[in-house]
C-alpha cells in the first residue's frame, strides 16, 4: 500500500516558488487499478516522479507498506518493489530485447522465459527477442517491450505516465487489454496509471481527479466516471464546463 501524505512540491520560476502540488494526502490500496486524471498542468505526472524517486517533495511523507521512502532513491524504491513506465520507453543502443527483460527478472533467466513476458503483450517473441533496443522499434512496440520488463519484474506496485502517449490506435487497443489481463491478475499488488483515455478510464477500479495540484474529487469508475464523461466535472473551485474529452490527450491515427 501507498501513503502520501501532506505532499507538496514547488519550483523555482523566474525567481519565485510555484507550487506545483498542493498538500495532497491520499492512500493507494493493494489489490486495485488506480487511474490519475484531470486537466493538462494539473499535477499528474509531477505526482508519478514523486512516488517513483525523480523528484522530492517540498514537504510531506511517502509510505510504502508502512515505509518512509521519502528520501529514497530510484533504485531504492525500485528495490522496494515500486516499479514505473516512463511516458516516452528509454531506447538502449546495443541492449536486445532478452538483456533488458533479464535485467527486470534479476534473475538468470532463459530465453523461453522472457518470450513469455513478450507474448503477455501481445508480442511474437521470435521476432523480438534479439533486436536491440533502438530506433528500430516504433513507439508501440517500445511501449510494449516496456510494459514486458514491468511484468518481469513482478513489482509491488506499477506505476504508467500517460502510457497512450505516441503510440497508434492498433498498438493502443493492445495496451487496453494488456492492462485488463494485469488487473485480473493483480494479487498482494497494485497498478496506478496517469491518463487522460476514457478507455483506460473505464478500467479503473478506482479515480482520482487532480486539478490544480490538488484532488478534487476520488470515488469508484461507477461514482466518478459517468460525471467526468458529462457536461461537467463539478468540482469546487471550476470556473468553467471541462470535461475528460476536452482534457485527454489525442492517440495518434
Amino acid at each position: 500500500m501507498l501513503e502520501l501524505q501532506n505532499i507538496s512540491f514547488q519550483v523555482d520560476a523566474e525567481g519565485q516558488d510555484k507550487e506545483i502540488i498542493r498538500d495532497i494526502s491520499l492512500t493507494i490500496p493493494d489489490d486495485k487499478l488506480v487511474v490519475i486524471t484531470g486537466p493538462n498542468g494539473g499535477g499528474k505526472s509531477t505526482l508519478a516522479r514523486l512516488i517513483i524517486g525523480i523528484e522530492k517533495p517540498t514537504s510531506g511523507r511517502i509510505l510504502f507498506d508502512g515505509e518512509d521512502i521519502t528520501d529514497l532513491s530510484i533504485t531504492e524504491r525500485a528495490k522496494k518493489g515500486l516499479g514505473f513506465a516512463f511516458q516516452q520507453p528509454v531506447r538502449f543502443k546495443g541492449i536486445q530485447v532478452f538483456d533488458l527483460i533479464k535485467l527486470a527478472t534479476g534473475k538468470n533467466i532463459s530465453i523461453v522465459d522472457a518470450c513469455k513476458y513478450l507474448a503477455e503483450v501481445g508480442l511474437c517473441a521470435k521476432d523480438y527477442i534479439d533486436r536491440e533496443v533502438n530506433s528500430s522499434l516504433s513507439g508501440g512496440e517500445l511501449k510494449r517491450i516496456e510494459i514486458a520488463t514491468v511484468l518481469a519484474k513482478a513489482s509491488k506496485m506499477s506505476v504508467f505516465d500517460e502510457p497512450e502517449a505516441g503510440i497508434d490506435l492498433w498498438s493502443f487497443q493492445n495496451l487496453i487489454e494488456v492492462f485488463q489481463r494485469m488487473r485480473e491478475k493483480i494479487s498482494n499488488s497494485s497498478i496506478l496509471i496517469i491518463s487522460h483515455q476514457e478507455r483506460i478510464l473505464n478500467i479503473a477500479d478506482e479515480i482520482i481527479v487532480i486539478k490544480d495540484g490538488s484532488v478534487v474529487k476520488r470515488g469508484s469508475k461507477s461514482e466518478i466516471l459517468p460525471e467526468l464523461m458529462g457536461t461537467s466535472m463539478a468540482v469546487p473551485g471550476c470556473n468553467k464546463v471541462e470535461s475528460v474529452r476536452e482534457a485527454k490527450q489525442d492517440v495518434k491515427a
